[in-house]
Order: C-alpha cells, then sequence, then structure tokens
C-alpha cells in the first residue's frame, strides 16, 4: 500500500520541472540521483549564464540555485530571471547561514525560501514538497480564473445579444433608428477617443449609442412614422423616450452603466433640455458626448420633412450653442 502510494506521489512529481544551478559538479549529481528518484523532472546546470538562458527558453516550475557561484552569485542570476519570469518558485542554498544574502534581498527578489547545504536532503526535500504544493496551488488558481474568464466571455456575449435583439425591436417600428443608432455610437466612440477616455467608458459609449433610443418602443408608431410637423402633444410624446428607455433597462444589472446615456441625451448644457432639464456639469459627461453625436448625425441625415444640412451649416450650429467644453 506505502508503495502504491509512492508510486503514485511519483508519477504526479513528473509533471513538474525542477533545474537546479550550482557550480560544484558534484552537488548537481547528487541533486540529480536523490530528485529522479523522488520522480521529478530534473535538470542540472553548473553555468549561471546557462541557466538564465534554459529559464528564458524552457518551462521550469522550481529552480534550486547556489548562493555563492563564479562568474556571478545565485542573486544576480534572479535578479536576471526576474527581469521576464515571475512565476519561477525558487529555493536558495548556501555553504552556512552566515553566507546566506540578506532577509531585505531574499523579499525583493522573491525568493521563497532558502537552506544550509547538507549531504543529506531532508530539509531540501520538504522545502521542494512545499513549493510544489504553492506551485499546484497557483495552477489551480489560474485555471479557475480562466474559467471565470471564459464564463465573463460568455455572460458578455449573452448581454451583447440582448442588445441586438431590443435593437431589432425597435428598428421593426423605426428603419430610421437603425442607421441613426449605428453613427451615433461610432461618432461617440471617435469624440470619446479624441478627449483620451479609458477603454471601459469607450465600451459604454459604443453600447450606449447603439441603445440610446430604446425607449421608441414606447412611443405610438402614429407618432414615430409621422411625416408631416408634429403637434405639441405629439412632441410630448416623443420627449419620454428617454425615460421609457431607461425605465426598460432599469431591472437589468448588465445595463446600469449606459442607463445615464438613454436618460439624458437630450439634456440641454443651458437646462432647456428633457427628461431632467438638467444643467452644465450635471449632465453625465458621457451623455453629453452621445448628445453632441446624435445632434450632428441628426442635422446630417435626410429626414421626410428635409434634407441633410451642409457639414458648414452644422459646424455653425455646433458654434452658436457652444457654451463650455464638454
Amino acid at each position: 500500500m506505502r508503495k502504491g502510494i509512492q508510486n503514485l506521489e511519483n508519477s504526479e512529481n513528473k509533471n513538474y520541472k525542477i533545474i537546479a544551478v550550482d557550480d560544484e559538479e558534484g552537488i548537481i549529481d547528487s541533486l540529480s540521483i536523490f530528485l529522479k528518484r523522488s520522480g521529478y523532472n530534473f535538470t542540472g546546470v553548473t553555468n549561471p549564464q546557462e541557466a538564465i538562458e534554459r529559464v528564458q527558453k524552457e518551462h521550469f516550475d522550481l529552480m534550486i540555485l547556489d548562493f555563492i557561484m563564479t562568474p556571478f552569485h545565485g542573486d544576480q542570476v534572479v535578479e536576471e530571471i526576474r527581469k521576464f519570469n515571475k512565476e519561477l518558485y525558487i529555493l536558495l542554498l548556501t555553504g552556512h547561514k552566515d553566507l546566506a544574502p540578506p532577509l531585505e534581498t531574499i523579499r525583493k527578489l522573491d525568493i521563497q525560501g532558502y537552506c544550509e547545504k547538507s549531504d543529506k536532503f531532508d530539509q531540501l526535500l520538504l522545502l521542494i514538497e512545499s513549493g510544489i504544493k504553492s506551485i499546484a496551488q497557483m495552477h489551480e488558481i489560474k485555471k479557475i480564473n480562466e474559467e471565470l474568464k471564459n464564463t465573463n466571455e460568455m455572460l458578455e456575449k449573452a448581454y451583447l445579444e440582448s442588445i441586438e435583439t431590443l435593437r431589432y425591436t425597435v428598428e421593426a417600428k423605426d428603419t430610421y433608428t437603425k442607421g441613426h443608432s449605428d453613427r451615433v455610437s461610432a461618432y461617440s466612440v471617435l469624440i470619446g477617443k479624441s478627449v483620451g477616455l479609458s477603454e471601459n467608458d469607450l465600451k459604454i459609449l459604443q453600447i450606449g449609442g447603439l441603445f440610446h433610443d430604446i425607449g421608441k418602443i414606447g412611443v405610438p408608431d402614429s407618432i414615430l412614422l409621422k411625416e408631416s410637423k408634429l403637434t405639441d402633444d405629439e412632441y410630448s410624446e416623443i420627449k419620454n423616450h428617454p425615460s421609457i428607455g431607461a425605465h426598460i433597462l432599469s431591472t437589468a444589472t448588465i445595463f446600469q452603466d449606459i442607463i445615464p446615456i438613454v436618460k439624458h441625451h437630450h439634456e440641454k448644457y443651458d437646462g432647456t433640455g428633457y427628461p431632467s432639464r438638467l444643467k452644465g456639469d450635471d449632465i453625465p459627461y458621457l451623455a453629453r458626448i452621445t448628445a453632441i453625436a446624435d445632434s450632428f448625425d441628426a442635422m446630417t441625415s435626410k429626414r421626410t420633412y428635409r434634407d441633410c444640412l451642409p457639414l458648414d451649416t452644422v459646424i455653425a450650429e455646433f458654434k452658436r450653442c457652444k457654451r463650455n467644453p464638454i
């Protein structure tokens, strides 16, 4: 039974690659016999520079490293390795504890442990076994993180599919909305990039632009599709679409970031907009950007009651209405 357990452990140990670095050939030979007997995948190197190059080219889980070596010491080897590999588990060997590097250096270089050289490797084996357990846990955490990443990607995919489904519902009522929402989304992102917004904010602008008119699903077709000028009452109905859109999205956590855009993209800097008559900096920043993109596309698009406006006219209108920079 005991032999069977040992064979199983040795079989599992083969999954881990250990590299030992010591300029004494005899130490490398002894470690090779000892660790291979324990089932580890072992590589021994006597040249510190070669060790650095091997670690850079190959994957190793754990390094056993002599401190006093020529042409340079173990701490210098670690310093070089840490420039390109932060995960390698390192155990330092010293001829005597008085020759070990300062504790501050060990912490700075992220050396996981050290022990004195000895004819017996009992202490070293305990440190290796402890290191392997830590490495196994690190692999498990990486696996969990990867699974979470995949799960998040699936949720994001479902989120985007939900957006598309709702968009199609609105577009079925108002064919103008499709091209308009796509352009508002693209213009908003371009403005966001020009003012140096983060990737997260750009994503919110992109989705918010696609979704900003979702509230039109609650506007009667007779008003939404009317070709002649709207009456005051009909215009009041149209002005409800930002609040309707925000209400539709309010119950879903995944839509929370874009709700300010949906609700406030018709506010005006002087406080005469709708639905909340917000003024100046009280208007959410990303909603202000979307409002500019929305206004630009509205003026440069052909409507049933007018042709698209010349670009010079649009620019002049923006300058006329300008109060402060967004």
